[in-house]
């Protein structure tokens, strides 16, 4: 054993090493217990030969499995095993040749060339560094007597099932190797759930492996074989067993007397593990007796342990499968608290970074540590502060307000300790103005800008580097506090340039690049809007303000006017960015005024001429502590919403404005002008209060004031509301009534007193209906609808217009309040007087005669009083309107209609007819008429006033049969009514109203400015019109004329403009066009007749041979005549009966009439004119068609195409 060390040495070079085999362990003791290792095993490494054993040969058929053995000797650990040649060489391994896991090689058919007689197993042993080789083995593959193909099997392992047993933790392998012609394929499945994810598949998808084993992988594996004539399945049920694995270890304890302490021993395994107990290496059962321990399974209860009881507990769980130890050190100790930290330390961090104090301290009782800023605030687990458990203080973000001194206090029974340290914050190292790209033109000057921004009590070293290494060596490089300028640029110069800042706390860098160029013209200015400023930072944080800094970006040749500062409140207004502030250009830098509890995100915009830039990236949180609140809630109103209530409303505090958690109101109310104390209630998260049990409408002083966990808001001003109404309780007195005139009446009433209305006065309610008319019978009387005036205000009159005259009133009133109408008043009747009536009911003009008019007409719906008479007024109207003398009459009450006489035929009268009273004559009814003409036919229109439209039914125009001669009386006013037009694809649409009786209407058009005559379009009987054909883009001027045919009277609207838009031209290809087709047709038609015309006159006049001419033209389409039935032959004299080319011919060899109509032949009268015997023209038009017999054969067809153009020349 190596001295002062648990290191045991064992030298074996003078001795066997299997002496040395054995379990060690370790025991290590002093006064205050023993501990003891886990067993260690201690075993020789071997590497037996390979027993004796006879050569093998092998003979086989062609296509059979095979296995050769490799039964190596066992080794520890166990060798690893190769198949290889005499050469050393390995032999190929594929999806038909396979080694297992035990070392056999697999072949899942033979071919000939696995004949061979060097198959040799090896076994290498890794810790002897030894090699072992069996004899070779022979394999000699027939084909005399082949194995053909067939579906797989398996030859390891055998049978449908197999077990598998793994240990959790350990590698799980399994082998299937199957056998089959062709060779088969090998998939794996888990039945009832999926492969784990750390699967992997070796040896050509023949074994499973799964490194790290857990319980989920205990399942059935199903390993499945095959190939294009079947397959084969075996099923691995594999079970996962653990040894003893740790849950939880028994800790070291260090407790002071009379304390309690738990050793928790806490395994799992499967099976169960069994948990031993021993204490300073000896089992509990076997250790002296101690009362003050308690053991429960795997815990050890100590209780109020004394000094001296320390000792060491180990704790051993097993299993069939293995086993785990551990120690633990339970010392009993009493120690006052010392604290280990160095006291005065300084510990100094960037702003916005965390912090770290420490307070390590020791003691038994374990001490309590507690901490203190400045020596008087006591720090406790927040937002801001975080205290561990080792003692150690954290400060999530540090800003400035928490530098200072902060004490550590460790404390337990026996006494109490103190450190002190104290922590820095300092200001961030920013770069505030970077570099900027900059493209130089050769022999000019470069400068980069490098402003930096630092704590004033750190020294900031700036160093330039270009291209990441250290600037040339070189008097034309210009370093300043804040610059690095460059001259006489030369090429080489071209690099990227960076700034680099660094303190003993941070550093920050910026870069930009230079671009040397040829001397090249000023390119023009490009105005932007600017970029987004960067780097923003937030420094000189306190309750209520911080400064805010950035990095304004480039101002793309626009200076920059302003900067706006907005704001994101993440706790209360998520997503919402509001504006908070604005500096000017100039400035990078803002100090903002905060609100408590805000948790701020800030964004800064530029605005230059051209636009606002993109807001910049937010900024870090920054969170203001809690606060009372600093406003009141607005809008305090009181108002009562039923009799004995008071509702106590206003406008909640937003959350920015609560200032802090736990925003509550406190609402106070007391009767005003009533000595009596305030009653208060505090409520939460509600934006009204109901007051109950008040009195009905009485004035109520209500205050409303915000508080939080921090406080209460400032003492609110008082406002007044009245609690809750009621109904009034009485009715207003001494109705009057005082009539004006036939229509109103003036109502007086006395006002109720204001106790009674109980409630916000909102005026009086005076209900009034009709009974009946003075005139109706009593006995059944006709009551109209009850209607209702409100008059506003404390009065004491009002007026009721629009009453009827000579009419019986009912009439009572109410006086109203918000919350409704009080009792009704004592009714009261008046009767108005008579006044003027109404129109009569009706007006009309029946049986007209030469000379006559027949008026008939009703009473006045309202008579209004008692009727006097009837005054009727009657005047002719002439041709152009104008309106002759008024005659007038007057009718007693019960005269109803009137025979006028003596009037002129053929005119048009208008009458007015009007009722009175003794009040006087009321409003006028009007009719118009015309008496009829002298003739024996004639047509009579009523027409009353209004637009000129057709009479309505009650008024259609009697008409008598007229004799053949007619004449009509003109129509009173114009004859056309509105006109209207509209343009389409088709034409222009005409539409009017046509109200006369001529019988010829036209529609007349002409072009606008045009000295042409106008075009017209006879419409009788229509209403509407298209003109079809106008010109495209051209303006016509449209017109309706009617006309009588016996008289020269003529009726005409007035002229409107009719715009017909140009026709777009259309990209079509002509050439498919349908007429297109049919026109070029037609022209090589007329071609074709053209020439055979030319031909055959060329050809007229006596007789000629038919040879000659077939000499003279040498036409091949034009054959002789065969004289035997007047046909012409075609191209060889021998062939008989064929038609002329392009004609059809039947078989009997005579010429048919082609299916369509288009024949030349009916061009023709109908002759069939026929060539002699010479080849003369002989034949003659005529009506008939002849047949003709050739050599025994009868047709009765149409004649051959050429006879038939002959005949058309």
């Amino acid at each position: 054993m190596k001295p002062n060390s648990g290191t045991l040495v064992i030298d074996i070079s003078g001795e066997k090493a299997e002496a040395y085999e054995g379990t060690y362990q370790c025991t290590a003791h002093n006064d205050h217990g023993t501990a003891v290792s886990n067993n260690i095993v201690i075993r020789q490494s071997r590497s037996p030969l390979w027993s004796k054993e006879k050569d093998k040969k092998i003979v086989v058929q062609l296509g059979i499995s095979l296995v050769l053995q490799c039964r190596p000797p066992a080794g520890l650990p166990p060798p690893i095993i190769m198949w290889m040649d005499n050469n050393f060489q390995r032999l190929p391994l594929n999806p038909r040749v396979s080694q297992a896991l035990n070392g056999d090689l697999y072949f899942s058919n033979v071919l000939l060339s696995d004949t061979r007689t060097d198959y040799i197993c090896y076994a290498r042993f890794p810790h002897t560094q030894t090699i072992q080789q069996k004899q070779p083995i022979s394999v000699t593959v027939l084909e005399n007597n082949p194995i053909g193909e067939r579906k797989p099997g398996f030859m390891m392992p055998l049978g449908p099932t197999s077990t598998k047993m793994v240990l959790k933790g350990e590698a799980l392998e399994l082998e299937c190797i199957a056998e089959g012609l062709p060779t088969p394929n090998i998939l794996w499945q888990k039945d009832g759930g999926e492969l784990s994810k750390t699967v992997s598949f070796q040896n050509f998808n023949k074994t499973l492996k799964i490194s790290d084993v857990t319980e989920a992988d205990a399942g059935n594996y199903r390993c499945i074989a095959n190939n294009s004539y079947g397959s084969a399945y075996h099923i691995i049920k594999v079970t996962v067993k653990a040894a003893p694995y740790w849950i939880s270890a028994p800790r070291n304890l260090i407790l002071a007397p009379n304390e309690t302490g738990i050793l928790t021993c806490r395994v799992s395994g499967d099976p169960k593990p069994k948990i031993s107990w021993f204490v300073n290496g000896v089992p509990l059962q076997n250790a002296p007796e101690d009362p003050s321990r308690k053991i429960e399974d795997d815990t050890v209860i100590l209780s109020s342990v004394q000094t001296g009881s320390s000792a060491v507990y180990q704790c051993n769980a097993s299993n069939e499968f293995g086993y785990v130890l551990a120690n633990a050190f339970v010392n009993v100790l009493a120690e006052p608290p010392r604290v280990l930290t160095p006291p005065n330390r300084i510990y100094q961090v960037i702003t916005n970074n965390h912090a770290l104090l420490d307070c390590a301290s020791f003691g038994s009782p374990i001490p309590t540590i507690t901490w203190f800023k400045d020596n008087q605030i006591s720090i406790k687990n927040g937002d801001s502060y975080v205290i561990h458990e080792n003692g150690t203080l954290e400060i999530h973000v540090a800003q400035p307000m928490n530098s200072g001194k902060y004490t550590c206090i460790a404390t337990n029974n026996l006494g109490i300790k103190e450190n002190h340290v104290f922590l820095e914050v300092k200001e961030p190292t920013r770069i505030l103005i970077q570099p900027e790209y900059e493209v130089v033109q050769r022999g000019m000057k470069a400068v980069f800008e490098c402003k930096v921004k630092h704590d004033q009590s750190l020294i900031p070293t700036m160093t330039w580097l270009k291209d990441s290494t250290a600037l040339p060596d070189d008097d034309r490089f210009v370093v300043g506090t804040e610059s690095l300028t460059i001259k006489d640029v030369v090429d080489e110069d071209e690099g990227t340039y960076t700034c680099h800042m660094n303190t003993t706390l941070d550093h920050d860098s910026a870069s930009a690049m230079l671009t040397v160029v040829e001397a090249t013209p000023t390119p023009p200015i490009v105005y932007e809007r600017p970029d987004p400023p960067t780097d923003l930072e937030m420094t000189g944080q306190k309750e209520r303000s911080v400064e805010l800094t950035w990095t304004p970006g480039d101002e793309h040749n626009s200076a920059t006017q302003k900067f706006i500062i907005q704001y994101e409140d993440h706790l209360h207004q998520p997503g919402v960015w509001v504006n908070l502030t604005e500096v000017p250009g100039t400035s990078p830098t803002a100090q903002l005024n905060l609100s408590p509890y805000v948790y701020y995100s800030f964004r800064v915009l530029a605005l230059n001429g051209v636009g606002y830039s993109d807001p910049s990236q937010p900024s870090r949180q920054y969170r203001t502590n809690p606060a009372a609140p600093d406003v009141s809630p607005s809008n305090v109103q009181g108002e009562g919403t039923e009799p004995g209530n008071l509702v106590i409303s206003w406008t909640p505090l937003t959350g920015f404005q609560s200032n802090g958690p736990g925003l509550e109101y406190s609402v106070q109310w007391r009767q005003k002008d009533v000595e009596e104390e305030w009653s208060t209630e505090t409520v939460a998260n509600v934006s009204q209060f109901v007051v109950s049990g008040t009195p009905t409408f009485v004035p109520y002083e209500i205050k409303v004031q915000a508080v939080n966990d921090y406080g209460s808001g400032p003492v609110p001003n008082a406002v007044v509301g009245y609690s809750g109404e009621d109904l009034p309780l009485t009715a207003p007195d001494r109705v009057r009534i005082m009539l004006q005139n036939s229509t109103l009446a003036e109502v007086h009433w006395e006002p109720v007193s204001m106790p009674s209305v109980r409630g916000k006065l909102q005026g009086y309610k005076v209900y009034y209906r009709r009974e009946r008319g003075l005139h109706d019978s009593e006995d059944e009387p006709q009551p109209e609808e009850e209607k209702s005036l409100i008059f506003s205000g404390n009065r004491s009159e009002g007026r009721l217009p629009g009453l009827q005259p000579y009419s019986f009133y009912h009439v009572y009133i109410k006086v109203l309040n918000s919350k409704g109408e009080g009792p009704a008043s004592s009714s009261k009747t008046f009767e108005t007087p008579e006044g003027v009536p109404g129109p009569p009911s009706f007006l009309n003009v029946v049986n007209p005669g030469l000379d006559s008019l027949t008026l008939e007409w009703g009473p006045p719906q309202h008579k209004n009083g008692r009727l006097s008479g009837y005054t009727l007024k009657y005047q002719p109207v002439n041709s152009t309107s104008e309106l002759g003398p008024i005659k007038e009459m007057t009718f007693l009450p019960n005269e109803t209609t009137i025979i006028l006489s003596n009037l002129n035929s053929s005119m048009l009268y208008k009458f007015y007819l009007s009722a009175k009273t003794i009040k006087g004559s009321g409003p006028d009814i009007s009719e118009e008429a015309f008496t009829a003409m002298d003739t024996s036919e004639y047509t009579y229109f009523v027409k009353r006033m209004g637009p000129t439209v057709p009479p309505p039914p009650t008024t259609t125009p009697i008409t008598q049969a007229p004799p053949p001669t007619s004449h009509k009386a003109p129509p009173l006013g114009p004859a056309f009514g509105t006109v209207n037009t509209s343009v389409s694809e088709e034409g222009a649409v005409v539409t009017w109203e046509y109200f006369g009786h001529h019988k010829n209407v036209y529609v007349e058009y002409i072009i606008e400015n045009s000295k042409d005559d106008w075009k017209k379009e006879l419409v009788n009987g229509s209403h509407s019109h298209m003109l079809k054909g106008l010109k495209p883009g051209s303006t016509y001027r449209v017109r309706v004329v009617a006309r009588d045919p016996s008289a020269s009277t003529v009726h005409s609207t007035e002229e409107v403009e009719v715009a017909v838009p140009a026709v777009a031209s259309r990209q079509v290809d002509i050439a498919t066009q349908g007429w297109f087709i049919g026109l070029m047709c037609a022209i090589a038609l007329l071609i074709l007749v053209l020439l055979i015309v030319c031909f055959i006159k060329r050809n007229k006049g006596g007789k000629y041979p038919v040879k000659e001419k077939e000499d003279a033209h040498q036409d091949p389409e034009i054959q002789p005549m065969k004289e035997d039935d007047g046909t012409f032959g075609e191209y060889s004299d021998t062939e008989d009966h064929k038609p002329l080319k392009g004609s059809r011919t039947p078989s009997n060899g005579t010429v048919r009439r082609d299916e369509s109509d288009d024949s030349l032949v009916d061009y023709g009268e109908g002759g069939d004119g026929q060539f002699n015997e010479d080849g003369s023209f002989i034949g003659q038009y005529s009506g008939k068609k002849e047949k003709d017999t050739h050599e025994g054969n009868e047709s009765s067809e149409a004649p051959s195409p050429v006879n038939a153009m002959n005949s058309f020349v």
